[in-house]
């Protein structure tokens, strides 16, 4: 009887083999845990929203960064007074610098209406490998912001990732740099979240309009008077769209005065005439008149 050479069984043995092996991953199948890691997560804009909005009345805690300078610096100095923070990566070629742009147009307007030392700007860089305080002032410089009261922070993945957490700001790495909203946070005076701003461009009162009500706000230690100012100021300062400004119109409140001041005389009037009907109704009621 003819008989296969050694090498013909030896193939068929493994075909034998790995028939069978197909056979049992088809009916056992692998878990994708045990041939390959879970995926990154990935960037989706509603739930970034979603989280953002929902980090509104939180507070932020207190992290240690530092400045373009390399000098410490820790959230906790920026109490006092409103806050805008806004968080980019320094490597960012297009969006983040536009935005800074952006930013520093409408700051720029804020302070001319509000007061140069009414509110305090921070830009943190969230690449905490690349974002050195160098690259945040390269940054600084190649946007032509200098502005008093901003300062350009850089610090380590902890600070970073938890000051985002607290500002409900989400970044994952993407093949073009990072994936995130653009996204600016107005912080009250006490560290709660109190506004966010979303946008490249966004318009000028959709900032200016949250930090006028923190800026104005009422002060219980205040005196009396000052507390009117602060008032006559919050409703007279408004927004022009021809000049896409801010200004005080006074007129305003002149206007106000003379209509609650016409308003108190006639009510004078009226009541003046009631009292002397009244009056000439009981003489005749008691046989004077």
């Amino acid at each position: 009887m003819y008989s296969l050479p050694d090498n013909s069984k030896a193939l068929r043995l493994w075909a034998v083999l790995i028939f069978v092996a197909v056979s049992l991953v088809s009916i056992f199948p692998l878990r994708a845990d045990d041939t390959q890691q879970a995926p990154p997560p990935q960037f989706e804009r509603k739930d970034a929203l979603a989280i953002s909005q929902g980090a509104i009345g939180g507070q932020l805690g207190d992290y240690a960064f530092y400045n373009s300078l390399g000098e410490p610096r820790a959230l906790q100095q920026y109490a006092g007074k409103p806050l805008v923070v806004s968080m980019i990566y320094t490597s960012c070629y297009h969006i983040c610098p536009t935005t800074t742009q952006h930013l520093a147009d409408v700051v720029r307007k804020a302070r001319d209406v509000l007061g140069d030392d009414s509110f305090r700007v921070i830009t943190v860089g969230f690449d905490s490998a690349n974002d050195t305080a160098d690259a945040m002032r390269n940054f600084a410089r190649q946007q032509d912001v200098a502005i008093t009261g901003w300062e350009f922070l850089s610090g380590d993945a902890d600070a970073v990732n938890s000051l985002a957490k607290d500002l409900g700001f989400q970044f994952f790495p993407s093949p073009s740099g990072f994936d995130h909203l653009i996204q600016s946070s107005v912080i009250d005076k006490d560290g709660i979240v109190f506004r966010q701003v979303y946008g490249i461009r966004f318009d000028t009162p959709h900032l200016i309009e949250p930090l006028k009500s923190l800026v104005f706000e009422e002060d219980l230690n205040q005196s009396f008077f000052d507390q009117l100012s602060s008032r006559v100021k919050l409703f007279c300062t408004v927004y022009d769209p021809a000049s896409d400004s801010y200004m005080f119109d006074y007129s305003i409140f002149v206007g106000l005065t003379i209509g609650l001041l016409l308003g108190a005389i006639f009510v004078y009037l009226i009541a003046r005439e009631w009292r002397h009907s009244r009056t000439h109704a009981l003489k005749i009621s008691s046989g004077k008149g």
